[in-house]
């Protein structure tokens, strides 16, 4: 197997506009968490079932660690997506697909990261609203808007990829 060609891909405006529509909505999602944090109950919901309801109570610490993870989650694809060549690719990687492949590739890394931390803030926003005793759960809505953010990006950019 050839090595693949390590290609710096420069951001299009469009890549830049959601690269920093990430980084503002991971900082909101921290600000929101941390200015309500006081206001919590001390004991808040920390998991829901796939119906959206309630289904375990812990302490309102927990509430940190979901813009945690999606700080980790967000930290770690963005230092990925400066390597596209390590990443596994449905068709194989030439010199001449390499540009339009990585350009793909790291598009929907973005993409992604995106989805994660808007989920992740959403997640903070119901729980919050829950604990309070403003809403009653994520909803039943919610797995559907998670499964659609999360394999509609996927799903167009591996189309994209195999097309070429």
């Amino acid at each position: 197997m050839q090595p693949r060609p390590i290609i710096k891909l420069k951001l299009s405006p469009a890549d830049k506009i959601v690269e920093a529509l990430g980084w503002i909505s991971l900082l909101t999602v921290w600000a929101f968490t941390v200015m309500n944090y006081n206001n919590l109950p001390d004991i808040i919901p920390v998991h829901y079932d796939l119906s959206g309801a309630a289904d375990r109570f812990g302490s309102k610490n927990h509430i940190l660690a979901l813009p945690f993870i999606a700080t980790i989650l967000f930290v770690a694809s963005t230092i990925l997506n400066r390597f596209p060549h390590v990443l596994n690719y449905p068709t194989p990687i030439t010199k001449t697909n390499a540009l339009m492949q990585y350009t793909n590739a790291t598009r929907m890394i973005r993409y992604l990261k995106l989805a994660i931390v808007i989920i992740f803030g959403l997640i903070v926003f119901q729980t919050i609203q829950t604990a309070n005793g403003q809403k009653d759960g994520l909803g039943a809505w919610f797995i559907f808007l998670v499964m659609g953010l999360i394999f509609l990006p996927i799903m167009f950019f591996l189309i994209k990829s195999v097309k070429g």
